[in-house]
């Protein structure tokens, strides 16, 4: 099962560099939806980890009932080194 999550992690890890590769920021709301990643800030580590230089920014928006939410927005800063 080790490998096989790791494997899956890797997959999610690529999906989620090549969207912020394209210039895009992504929101764990985003990552759910595009690729059923559910633990974003587990792999902004990975990535982290592997050596990519990710922003995160907190933004604030209200939701459908009119309540002021925040939430993170990671950003690709640089390349791996």
């Amino acid at each position: 099962m080790g490998a096989e999550r790791s494997k899956h992690t890797r997959s999610q890890c690529d999906k989620i560099l090549a969207h912020m590769q394209s210039g895009k920021g992504i929101s764990q709301y985003e990552a759910a939806q595009k690729f059923g990643c559910y633990r974003l800030s587990a792999r902004i580590w990975d990535l982290r980890d592997r050596g990519y230089e990710i922003s995160k920014q907190m933004v604030t928006k209200k939701n459908a009932e009119g309540n002021s939410v925040s939430f993170a927005v990671y950003r690709l800063e640089g390349d791996a080194e």
